[in-house]
C-alpha cells in the first residue's frame, strides 16, 4: 500500500541531514536511490550488505532489493550471484509527472522552473529489462516499476546558447508515488500490454499506445516475445503482425495502466 505521507518524511530527513538547504544531490548515491532505499527498508542494519563480492542495497533475510535508476545492463554480473540464493526484487523509479528546475553550474542557484509537458509511463521500462533479458524468467527475479512524481534539477551547462541542450541532469527529488506496478512472474507482464491495442497490431500501433519511440516499442515487443505473450501470426507489407498468445487473455482483461 503506499505511503505518501511516510515518503514525504523520509524525503525531507535525507534532504536535511544530507544535502543541507539547497535540497540538492550532491553525493554519488542520489536522492532519489537514498529515499526509496530507506523507503523500502527503514532499517538502516539491512542496508548495503556484502554478497560475495557485491553489494546489495537492501539485503534481510533471502530477500534483495536493488534499487536501479538506469544502466541495467551493470546488474547482470550481480544478478549473476545474487539469483543463485536470494529473491531479488528490482525497484526501478520512472518519473511520471515532473517539475524541471534549471540551475547555475556554478551557484547552484534555481533560475527557472516549470512544469515538464511530457508524462512517464511504466512501458518505458522495456528499455532497461532489454539489457537484463536473460534473466527475466528466472522464478527468483521481481520487478516493481515505481511511478513518481519529481523535481528534476539541471545544470545550465549545455551547448545551446541558453545552455539547456546537452545539458547534465544534477539530481531527482521523490514528490510522490503514483503507482507501484510488482510484477513477479511472467503474467504480470500483461500489465505493459496497453488494453486498447487491437486484437492484431504492428510495432507502430505498439508505439502509438504505449508512447515509445520506434526503437524501444521494438524492445518492448522482443521481450513480450520472449516471454511468449505475444507472438507474430503473420506480416502486413514488410511490418510484423502480433498478437496475444492464446490463454493470456483478451485486450478487455488487459490491466488498465
Amino acid at each position: 500500500m503506499l505511503d505518501n505521507r511516510r515518503l514525504e518524511s523520509i524525503r525531507d530527513d535525507v534532504l536535511k541531514s544530507v544535502h543541507g538547504q539547497m535540497g540538492i544531490g550532491t553525493l554519488k548515491e542520489k536522492t532519489v536511490h537514498m529515499v526509496l532505499k530507506k523507503y523500502y527498508e527503514d532499517d538502516i542494519d539491512y542496508h548495503e550488505v556484502a554478497i560475495d563480492k557485491y553489494v546489495a542495497d537492501i539485503c534481510r533475510g533471502n530477500n534483495i532489493i536493488e534499487i536501479q535508476t538506469g544502466n541495467f545492463n551493470k546488474m547482470r554480473d550481480k544478478l549473476e550471484v545474487f539469483l543463485k540464493d536470494y529473491s531479488v526484487t528490482i525497484v526501478y523509479p520512472i518519473p511520471c509527472q515532473k517539475w524541471l528546475n534549471w540551475i547555475d553550474k556554478d551557484s547552484l542557484e534555481v533560475k527557472s522552473r516549470r512544469k515538464s509537458p511530457k508524462k512517464g509511463t511504466p512501458y518505458q521500462a522495456f528499455y532497461e529489462l532489454y539489457k537484463i533479458k536473460n534473466y527475466l524468467k528466472h522464478p527468483n527475479l521481481h520487478l516493481k516499476i515505481v511511478m513518481l512524481d519529481v523535481e528534476e534539477y539541471r545544470l545550465l551547462n549545455g551547448w545551446s546558447e541558453d545552455k539547456k541542450r546537452g545539458s547534465v541532469r544534477y539530481d531527482r527529488i521523490p514528490l510522490r508515488i503514483d503507482q507501484e506496478i510488482d510484477i513477479d512472474d511472467i503474467k504480470d507482464y500483461m500489465q505493459l500490454i496497453p488494453y486498447d491495442l487491437p486484437e492484431e497490431f504492428l510495432a507502430k500501433d505498439y508505439a502509438k499506445v504505449a508512447k515509445l519511440t520506434p526503437r524501444k516499442a521494438s524492445a518492448a515487443l522482443n521481450i513480450l516475445s520472449y516471454l511468449n505473450l505475444i507472438q507474430k501470426i503473420g506480416k502486413k507489407r514488410n511490418a510484423f503482425v502480433y498478437q496475444v498468445v492464446e490463454g493470456w487473455g483478451s485486450s478487455e482483461d488487459w490491466c488498465r495502466l
